[in-house]
């Protein structure tokens, strides 16, 4: 495992790729993949001449135009595969169809590994959950609450990276002069976000890495009694990774956004401040969802 030296970075989208390097699968299992056991020697060096010319990257994430957090991901990771680890995609979100022409999924990524020769489909994604204790069962959240851990793994896991063995997968493989045996790879990362006394402490399932993103949640009134001063919101795609400004935080801004998530009832991510000891600006050093007081309910 290679270990990558954390600068101050300039370029926000390095930053971002930086803790894809190095961030843990919010899962276990046998096909989770881990990238910083692939990292090259020189990684912190790539990033670093990276950050001083992005133009590279920035033209990856530009892939689709899209705006959502997932789309963004998908395209970080396509340059991580190509341009850090050297390996080639040979597919990419390739539609696996039934004989009726219906969609039965597609793959996110096929690519070679060069270390074991073997064809790979890996599939991606990044999730973000909140626990919530109901009785002696926690179920874990997403800020939109439809959206949750378990469901989502067990669909990624059972259905998603199984693609590979559907005889439609295998002749669609075939029809790009590719061998049908293949190896199901998954990685999905992202945080859990814990409940802050009074709330009930929330389980985590036994399934979960223990190596996770851990932080915490708390309801809208909550923040009456505590000094947000230090706060700033948190905008995608700044969701990825500790968050890293040059200027000190703005109280009477993170006041205001607080303010309209509490009219409009919607929850919001905010990341704790701190003046790096390089006086080179500020880390996060902790981060929050908070929720609406309605909050899971389902509009």
């Amino acid at each position: 495992m290679t270990a990558i030296q954390q600068p101050f970075w300039h370029t926000p989208a390095v930053r971002h790729l930086a803790w894809l390097c190095q961030t843990p699968s919010l899962i276990k299992a046998a096909q989770v993949f881990h990238p910083s056991h692939s990292l090259p020697a020189d990684i912190s060096e790539l990033l670093r001449q990276l950050d001083e010319a992005p133009a590279p990257l920035l033209a990856s994430l530009e892939y689709g135009q899209s705006r959502r957090l997932g789309q963004y991901f998908e395209n970080l990771y396509g340059f991580f595969l190509t341009n850090i680890l050297g390996w080639q995609v040979l597919l990419r979100n390739e539609p696996i169809r039934a004989d009726s022409g219906r969609t039965l999924g597609e793959l996110d990524y096929v690519v070679r590994n060069p270390a074991s020769g073997r064809l790979q489909h890996h599939e991606i994604a990044v999730k973000f959950y909140l626990g919530l204790r109901r009785g002696e069962d926690t179920l874990w959240h997403g800020p939109n609450a439809r959206d949750r851990l378990d469901l989502k793994s067990r669909r990624i896991l059972d259905h998603q990276s199984t693609m590979t063995h559907r005889p439609e997968t295998l002749a669609r493989l075939a029809s790009h002069g590719l061998e049908p045996d293949i190896e199901p790879v998954l990685f999905m990362p992202g945080g859990l976000f814990y409940p802050e006394p009074p709330l009930a402490r929330a389980h985590t399932p036994s399934w979960v890495n223990p190596a996770h993103q851990r932080d915490r949640w708390c309801r809208q009134e909550a923040l009456s009694a505590r000094d947000t001063s230090d706060w700033v919101p948190l905008i995608k795609p700044h969701w990825l990774g500790r968050y890293q400004c040059a200027e000190p935080p703005a109280p009477e801004f993170t006041a205001r956004i607080i303010n309209e998530m509490a009219e409009q009832q919607r929850p919001g991510l905010f990341a704790r401040m701190a003046k790096r000891p390089d006086n080179q600006g500020y880390d996060e050093v902790e981060r929050y969802f908070v929720v609406p007081g309605v909050w899971p309910a389902l509009r």
